[in-house]
């Protein structure tokens, strides 16, 4: 221990330190203060700089980008136009249904998509997972699905998986006028018939526009999908009656399969306007599955096939022969008792006669009698008269194939050549310019074009051939042949005056001449004197008999009395109805697949129209009317033109669904 020295004082040591601490405390506290206002200096500009590269530089791209990811592009295809009768009666029509397509960039479990698509399409698993790994930007699964497949790939909710709404057509009457309506491909587009030749009409439009979607890629409607009918197609009316139409069909049906024939047509006309009531084929063709029929069997042959028509052609050999006066309807001819050699051909007859005025040679159709009144006309006269009338040259319908014909030049007909083309062979023509040719006749001598559109004007333009005398002293003749004792007896309509011509034409042989087929068909007027309705039959190859008179005229009576019925003008006559020799069809063979097609009618209404009327006992127009009143057209069966049974019983109720079958059986005598 040191004495003497005074001791440190530590409080003195500890006062001063803290002094010296708090003067280089100040110093750093700037520096710190610097650096931090320096740090947000560097980061405002920086930002401001980031700033200006996101919303300057690259805010363009970034800004399409955003646009793509929250908007998306919609296709909206317009529904088809719908094809109508001249009532209203739906034939065609469009019918939404969907289609499914996948993304796959977007599928993140390609073999669970896979998996699921293949169940819900009943497709082979391997086919969908092909088209899954093809990394493409879009790839179709499958077109027009099922309701129920749809509803099962919607409920699933996978990723890169999507519904789009097409339209398939349905043509809700089946087969009726399936070939006159064509049918659509797969991306709707008209392929045959109306659907084909009015595809820019009936074709709807495509449009496009822009709806936002979230994180998911859902789409956000506002009102639900927005959709702009004006991009629809427009509709098309016919001037078809369904109801005729169907008539058409099923007495075809009877006189094709009961002679074992390859195929029927029929065609009605309305004189004064030239509108087509009924374009009918047999065996039908169902335009909903189409792709079941080959394409030949998709043929309009109404309009594409080419006949010799027989001696339905004698009619305008006599009104030209009439017009240029070289005969009157009393001149004599001799028909040769049958036979007649001209040249190196023999032209028969199949009855025996001999002198026989030009009246008769018509009833009886005489083939020499014709070739006589032929050769006294001359092929450039008559061969001018032919083609004034329509033949070779098309009628301009709306249906892909139509035939010219075959009409040769005049001079480079022989005599043998003038004779043959006198009754009908020779040369050839397609329904729709025969039924044109009957057309003029029975409008007074003046060629008249025909119609199917309602909305269009017809094609071509009015041309007198004949004098209203000609025409009359002709429709007077043809009268006889169905009201004398003509060929065309079959065709009577008791109460109705019926003029026509029947035709029985000798089918070509490929091997060179004629062979052992045949066409038979029957052309009549309703009524014959000022005829209205104008209605061809025609039968083709048929088997168990080949005579007009036979297999078409019964035909042609069917489809008359049921359209007279139907339209109320059939009379109300007790008269009878059968033929002596002449094997008639039965009124009651429904074409398959056919329905029914019924139309409101205005008429008074009855006492008690809450049940079905007792019409036993009653005359068919009063039987039919009744009906009518209630918008029902009743099956036929029989023969007749009185009701002896009806199904369902009187006093029954109206079926309310419309699924009764309303059933009248007839009889000769009430």
């Amino acid at each position: 221990m040191v004495f003497g020295k005074k001791a440190k004082n530590p409080r003195t040591k500890a006062v001063k330190r803290p002094a010296q601490q708090r003067v280089s405390g100040r110093d750093w506290g700037r520096f710190r203060l610097g650096v931090v206002g320096a740090f947000f200096c560097v980061v405002w500009f920086a930002l401001w700089c980031r700033a200006f590269y996101v919303q300057i530089y690259r805010g363009p791209e970034f800004a399409a980008k955003a646009t793509r990811q929250h908007l998306a592009p919609e296709l909206v295809t317009g529904r088809r136009g719908s094809i109508l009768d001249r009532n209203g009666q739906v034939l065609a029509r469009s019918v939404a249904s969907k289609s499914v397509f996948v993304r796959p960039v977007e599928i993140a479990n390609p073999a669970e998509a896979a998996r699921l698509l293949a169940s819900a399409l009943d497709m082979p698993l391997s086919t969908v997972r092909s088209k899954i790994q093809e990394r493409r930007r879009f790839t179709w699964i499958a077109r027009k699905i099922s309701d129920r497949a749809a509803v099962t790939i919607k409920e699933a909710r996978m990723s890169g998986i999507y519904l789009s709404t097409d339209y398939s057509r349905a043509y809700p009457n089946r087969q009726l006028a399936g070939r006159l309506l064509g049918f659509v491909g797969m991306d709707d587009q008209g392929l045959e018939g109306i659907e084909l030749t009015q595809d820019e009409q009936l074709m709807g439009q495509d449009s496009k526009y822009v709806v936002q979607r979230d994180a998911a890629g859902r789409r956000l409607y506002l009102n639900g999908p927005e959709r702009d009918p004006s991009i629809d197609g427009l509709d098309v009316r016919l001037t078809l009656d369904a109801q005729i139409q169907f008539f058409a069909e099923e007495a075809l049906a009877e006189a094709v399969t009961s002679f074992e024939a390859s195929w029927g047509g029929a065609l009605m006309v309305d004189v004064e306007s030239g509108d087509i009531l009924a374009w009918a084929e047999y065996p039908p063709f169902n335009p909903n599955a189409y792709n079941r029929y080959s394409p030949s069997q998709w043929r309009n042959r109404i309009a594409a096939d080419a006949l010799e028509m027989g001696s339905t052609i004698k009619p305008f050999l006599v009104a030209s022969a009439l017009e240029e006066g070289k005969i009157t309807p009393d001149s004599l001819y001799y028909c040769e008792n049958g036979r007649w050699q001209l040249h190196n051909v023999r032209i028969k007859d199949t009855h025996k006669n001999e002198w026989l005025p030009v009246e008769k040679i018509l009833r009886y159709s005489s083939n020499i009698g014709s070739a006589k009144i032929g050769l006294d006309l001359g092929a450039a006269t008559y061969y001018s008269y032919l083609t004034r009338l329509g033949f070779g040259e098309k009628t301009g319908m709306p249906v892909r194939g139509e035939a010219y014909g075959i009409l040769r030049p005049a001079k480079r007909w022989q005599e043998v050549d003038l004779a043959n083309a006198a009754f009908g062979q020779g040369f050839s023509a397609t329904m729709l310019q025969l039924a044109q040719a009957y057309v003029c006749l029975a409008n007074g001598g003046v060629r008249k074009p025909l119609r199917v559109l309602a909305d269009s004007p017809a094609h071509g333009s009015s041309e007198r051939v004949f004098s209203e005398k000609t025409a009359s002293t002709v429709l007077s003749m043809l009268r006889g042949v169905v009201e004398e004792d003509g060929t065309g007896r079959a065709a009577r309509i008791p109460g109705i005056s019926v003029g026509g011509k029947t035709g029985t034409a000798q089918k070509a042989s490929p091997q060179g001449g004629y062979g052992d087929k045949y066409t038979g068909s029957f052309v009549g007027l309703i009524p014959a004197e000022s005829p209205r309705y104008v209605l061809m039959v025609v039968v083709d190859e048929p088997v168990k008999n080949h005579y007009g008179s036979v297999i078409a005229a019964p035909a042609f009576r069917q489809i008359a009395m049921r359209s007279m019925a139907y339209m109320g003008t059939l009379p109300d006559t007790g008269e009878g109805t059968a033929f002596a020799g002449v094997e008639e069809p039965v009124v009651n063979k429904v074409v398959p697949g056919v329905s029914e097609i019924r139309r409101d009618v205005s008429r008074t209404a009855l006492a008690d129209d809450s049940t079905v009327p007792d019409v036993r006992g009653k005359s068919l127009r009063w039987a039919v009317e009744a009906f009518a009143r209630k918008g029902i057209i009743p099956t036929l069966q029989g023969e007749g033109l009185f009701v002896k049974k009806q199904s369902p019983q009187p006093g029954t109720p109206w079926s309310k669904n419309g699924s009764q079958k309303y059933i009248l059986w007839l009889s000769e005598r009430s």
